[in-house]
């Protein structure tokens, strides 16, 4: 299989490339991933705009990648904690199927009131047609794409569980938003680790190579 060719199925969204592999890890590997990270990752919880007032973001976060993999999103700049050992293995596993990643983002949903709102990774220093590669671990929660444009289409609403893989890549970053909405029902914590290359030339306004 080529990098270019993700591993699961294609979903069947206009404007978009994205693929889904359920049980990309399987659920002894997951589970043993998921109690590493919980414990063993230095948590963050930024403080963020939002309608004009300041508020902690719903979640925890961690950056961690390469020394120049810097990445500004939502007003804040994360420099990267150095790869550990669990982080490096997933990044070699992707290699294959979903590229090369110089940085990945950690989220922490730590229960149901944890959430992340309509957003695109769609940041400069991401490139032109980012590939971006998920892989949640611990409980299943929904993962929603929205068009942008297009209202006529509907929301799409993916369960994401432990192990499973999930690639965005092509247009759509710029042509939809996604999201993963908070729950009213009892649910254990989620993580989820987004792979991404970060291009630090693009944050001068260089050229794409």
């Amino acid at each position: 299989m080529s990098p270019t060719t993700p591993p699961g199925k294609r979903l069947d969204l206009p404007d978009a490339e994205v693929w889904l592999c359920e049980g990309w890890l399987d659920r002894d590997e997951a589970a043993r991933l998921f109690e590493a990270l919980v414990a063993g990752t230095a948590w963050r919880q930024e403080p963020i705009r939002m309608f004009g007032r300041t508020v902690l973001q719903p979640r925890l976060l961690a950056w961690y990648g390469d020394p120049d993999a810097t990445y500004t999103y939502s007003g804040v700049c994360h420099e990267p904690e150095p790869w550990t050992p669990d982080l490096s293995s997933v990044r070699e596993r992707l290699l294959p199927v979903a590229g090369d990643f110089n940085s990945v983002l950690l989220n922490l949903y730590r229960d149901g009131r944890d959430r992340m709102g309509w957003h695109a990774d769609d940041e400069r220093e991401l490139g032109p047609e980012p590939v971006i590669a998920s892989v949640s671990l611990g409980e299943t929660r929904r993962f929603l794409l929205r068009h942008r444009t297009r209202r006529e289409l509907d929301t799409v609403a993916i369960a994401l569980s432990a192990g499973d893989l999930l690639v965005m890549k092509g247009a759509t970053q710029h042509r939809w938003k996604h999201a993963v909405p908070g729950t009213a029902r009892p649910v254990g914590s989620r993580l989820n680790l987004t792979f991404r290359r970060i291009h630090p030339a693009l944050r001068s306004g260089k050229p794409f190579a």
